[in-house]
């Protein structure tokens, strides 16, 4: 359930300036894999014993995909009620599927394209069968914002676009190269993949990021990518950062059958 790797920068490393940092990869639904990974977390830090609350930043797509949306962001929002860790939640573009559709419910039928579906039934709310049902769409988007929490209504709308600490800045997607942090555009922050992934670097700050799946992590100069496809591959992984180390935190979906 607990993996542990190490990797260090070749020359010049990066630095959270003393804070004690996690940053957890795309979840979709996998409310399995966040708890577990979440109690190894707690277990780390406390063990750590660090003079600052450690912080914790969440890189985005709670939703979707996965089976149990609702119960992921139920525990974020206890995360964020736990004092001893400063929890920071970030924007994926799922989250900014989720918020369009319950502002125009013709948008339904794209989100389902692209893993609405289970959000929907994990909130007790049934898609519509057909695409084109303009009138379902719309009372599946009704029974959605009755079914969402005040408090969930909150989470979605507060989620933040960039966090920093240190030399790192973290984002769900990536940047777009050539601009300057503070500059970034949202749709960026949120979608880009080829033009940043594809371009060398540097980015202002080292960048830590999900959105684009990969079979293992990506800590490389410039850019850590901790995007491991949980609901599909059943392993997601979280970044530990502290000073100049950094480490991968993974958590293991159980096999059927294995004890």
């Amino acid at each position: 359930m607990f993996n542990l790797f190490r990797k260090r920068a070749p020359d010049r490393p990066p630095t959270t300036g003393g804070r004690l940092v996690y940053a957890v990869g795309d979840v979709h639904g996998r409310l399995d894999l966040l708890g577990a990974l979440l109690r190894d977390i707690a277990e780390d830090a406390l063990a750590a014993r660090p003079e600052q609350a450690p912080l914790l930043v969440m890189l985005g797509d709670y939703v979707d995909r996965g089976p149990e949306s609702r119960g992921v962001v139920d525990l974020l929002l206890e995360m964020k009620a736990f004092a001893r860790l400063e929890t920071r939640t970030l924007k994926g573009n799922h989250e900014e599927a989720l918020l369009r559709f319950l502002e125009d419910p013709k948008f339904g039928a794209v989100w389902m394209d692209n893993g609405g579906g289970p959000t929907l039934a994990s909130y007790g709310v049934q898609p519509p069968a057909g695409r084109s049902d303009s009138d379902a769409w719309v009372r599946a988007r009704d029974a959605l914002a009755a079914a969402l929490p005040e408090a969930h209504r909150a989470f979605y709308r507060d989620l933040e676009l960039m966090v920093t600490e240190g030399d790192y800045a973290f984002v769900h997607a990536g940047v777009r190269p050539g601009v300057a942090l503070e500059e970034q555009a949202e749709r960026d922050l949120l979608w880009i993949r080829q033009e940043f992934l594809e371009a060398s670097g540097p980015f202002g700050k080292v960048i830590v990021h999900g959105h684009t799946p990969t079979e293992e992590a990506q800590l490389t100069r410039h850019r850590l990518g901790v995007d491991t496809g949980a609901y599909a591959t059943g392993v997601l992984t979280a970044v530990r950062l502290h000073r100049e180390d950094q480490r991968l935190m993974q958590a293991f979906a159980r096999r059927p059958g294995a004890a």
